[in-house]
């Protein structure tokens, strides 16, 4: 039955998506991240549902009338593109290559255009709104789901595993959760209706014993340096990170006691055999680098190449005879693909951590608090999660990452528009604001009854919420 229920609801779901590319979207960002598809166990598990989705709403794009660009004229669009293109140049000058080799590659294409998709058709705050209300609560459901087995058991489930896709791995389905962390905490806070906002900052602690729940120490890392960004981003600083030290002490004394020795062997890394194996593995990536530092031994060949570039491996080891995989994003990256590919996916991440900063920058100068400066600090803590959690996994080609990058470059459009407007939002009673805005547009800005003297209320982390959406 439940088979059905899905089937029927995807599939009623198409009309919409060919009339309607922003539903289309949304539908196929739900059965990426919520896979709805492996919630059932019989003929809905196996269908191509993300595929289909993705073909009727892009036929129903282009034979849209008033159809808008297919990605937004950032630069960062054009380097996922030119990035697309470099690893298709590694994979065109490596050896021994096959059909899945292609396929591999056209599904990273897909990963790169959807994301060039959603910054094309996401064209306002209230569609905006939506795509991230969507992603969080799929990412939400996960947490409150095996959040609540963990708790009901007492912390002695087995180590969990994601849902399947790209979350089928618990390292990935850990990082992607401590992704979701921020963007759930946050949209909680700025919610305005009592329940839904609760609902929401309820989700996070049982989302945070999930990632426990996967005893991905990668995970461990990730969660505590975005918990710092979120605290260091908050109106009371001391109050944050005094609260964030209690918890970790309640934390550490609740946390069974499986996952208390799994964290510890962190400090173990020159003798654990986990860890071990991890530096091996970069040692090997070294190797490919110095041999082949322009395109790399070819994308997705990390482990194709791994016995040449290391004869001393022994000939059982996790991931194949003798091989292992990168557990480091960037090193991936960099083996698989070549320097240039390296320096634009860093270039990529440098230019959205800046255009965040600058967003904030700006908007401080214009308000005490906003949800401009809440998105700012979400996208930030969430963007610090995978750089960090993907420095131990090898997620290069991670679809949520190019995701963030589309959203925050739809974010910095729409913020910039907002701010454009001096009349869309009252600006802060200080000579600092009145006169930077001033200088920006080259004109003196008089008074209109209470504009510019009367300050928003306060929102955000540590504060009552304002806007609510």
């Amino acid at each position: 039955m439940r088979d059905v229920i899905i089937s029927l609801f995807i599939i009623g779901t198409l009309p919409t998506c060919f009339r309607r590319p922003f539903i289309g979207l949304l539908m196929f960002t739900l059965l990426a991240y919520m896979r709805l598809q492996d919630l059932t166990w019989g003929f809905a598990r196996f269908q191509r549902w993300s595929f289909y989705v993705a073909i009727v709403t892009l036929v129903g794009f282009l034979m849209s009338r008033d159809r808008k660009q297919f990605m937004a004229n950032d630069i960062r669009c054009w380097l996922m593109v030119f990035l697309a293109l470099l690893v298709g140049a590694s994979l065109l000058t490596s050896t021994n290559l096959g059909p899945r080799d292609f396929s591999n590659y056209t599904e990273y294409w897909k990963i790169i255009g959807v994301a060039l998709f959603t910054t094309g058709v996401v064209k306002n705050r209230e569609y905006f709104r939506i795509l991230v209300w969507i992603i969080a609560l799929s990412f939400g459901f996960f947490g409150v789901k095996s959040g609540l087995q963990m708790l009901l058991s007492g912390g002695s489930l087995v180590i969990i595993q994601g849902p399947g896709g790209m979350l089928s791995d618990n390292n990935d389905f850990a990082l992607a959760l401590c992704m979701s962390i921020p963007w759930l905490l946050h949209l909680g806070m700025s919610e305005r209706r009592t329940l839904l906002r609760r609902t929401m900052i309820a989700i996070v602690p049982l989302t945070v014993m999930t990632i426990a729940a996967t005893h991905s120490r990668g995970a461990f890392v990730s969660i505590v340096l975005t918990s710092c960004v979120l605290v260091w981003r908050s109106q009371n600083r001391v109050a944050g990170f005094a609260t964030l030290f209690l918890i970790a002490v309640a934390a550490a004394i609740a946390a069974p006691k499986s996952y208390i020795e799994r964290i510890s062997t962190i400090s173990q890394y020159e003798t654990e055999g986990s860890a071990k194996g991890r530096l091996d593995a970069w040692k090997v990536a070294f190797n490919m680098i110095r041999s082949r530092p322009v395109l790399g031994v070819g994308f997705e060949k990390f482990q194709a190449n791994y016995r040449r570039y290391d004869p001393n491996a022994s000939q059982e080891i996790e991931g194949g005879p003798g091989t292992r995989v990168t557990h480091n994003s960037y090193l991936e990256i960099w083996a698989e693909c070549g320097t240039p590919a390296l320096m634009v996916y860093l270039l990529l991440i440098a230019l959205t951590y800046m255009d965040l900063w600058r967003v904030r920058a700006m908007a401080k100068l214009r308000f005490h608090s906003s949800w401009i400066l809440s998105y700012a600090t979400m996208f930030e803590a969430s963007l610090t999660a995978f750089v960090v959690g993907s420095m131990f996994l090898n997620r290069a080609h991670f679809d949520l990452f190019y995701h963030l990058i589309a959203i925050v470059v739809v974010f910095g459009r729409l913020a910039r528009e907002a701010m454009e407007d001096p009349t869309a939002y009252p600006l802060i009673a200080s000579g600092r604001g009145i006169l930077a805005l001033q200088r920006e547009r080259g004109f003196a800005l008089a008074p209109r009854g209470d504009r510019l003297v009367r300050p928003e209320p306060r929102s955000g982390f540590g504060r009552k919420p304002a806007f609510g959406r």
